[in-house]
């Protein structure tokens, strides 16, 4: 190999051979051509393989997130529509339980009412009852008075008022008007 050297420059330029350059460039051609025509398509084909798997990938991955999204709107849609169901029946829950809060004051009322109502009629009885025992007693009493006034035939008022006083001193003691 000889080396040239550039008088002109400082830096030393080292050149091959003309011959070794021409069949370097035939051999590069015939390892171009070859790798050109056989490891090439197999390096593209590799590659697109590659590419197309990845977009594969991309694309599997946007479709599940877009199915991972839409399960997530279904689900939203789904407990908004359980929570309204739950508002809903808690509220007939408490519409039911004040209705029937409201039917036992008004059954209670009744009873109070009914019970008040059946104590002034047992009232109302007793008291006749009382008052129709004190017409007979009184009437016993009457009839009593009227007899010893007749048994006793008195001329004298203070004799007469001294024995109704008596006699009523008497029905007094006693309760009853017989006497003892």
């Amino acid at each position: 190999m000889h080396l040239l050297l550039a008088a002109e420059s400082s830096t030393r330029v080292v050149l091959p051979h003309t011959d070794e350059i021409i069949f370097g460039t035939i051999a590069f051609a015939i390892i171009f051509f070859a790798l050109w025509r056989l490891a090439f398509p197999r390096l593209r084909a590799g590659l697109e393989s590659r590419e197309q798997a990845i977009r594969s990938e991309l694309e599997r991955a946007e479709q599940a997130r877009l199915e991972a999204e839409q399960r997530r709107e279904e689900y939203d849609a789904r407990l908004a529509a359980a929570r309204e169901e739950a508002d809903r029946v808690l509220a007939q829950a408490n519409e039911a339980a004040e209705n029937l809060r409201r039917e036992r004051v008004e059954r209670a009322e009744e009873e109070a009412r009914q019970i008040v109502e059946k104590a002034r009629s047992d009232a109302a009885g007793e008291r006749e009852r009382a008052f129709g025992e004190l017409r007979q007693r009184l009437a016993d009493i009457a009839i009593d008075a009227a007899a010893r006034v007749l048994q006793k035939e008195l001329s004298d008022p203070a004799a007469q008022r001294q024995l109704v006083e008596q006699f009523i001193a008497q029905t007094a003691s006693t309760g009853n008007g017989q006497g003892s």
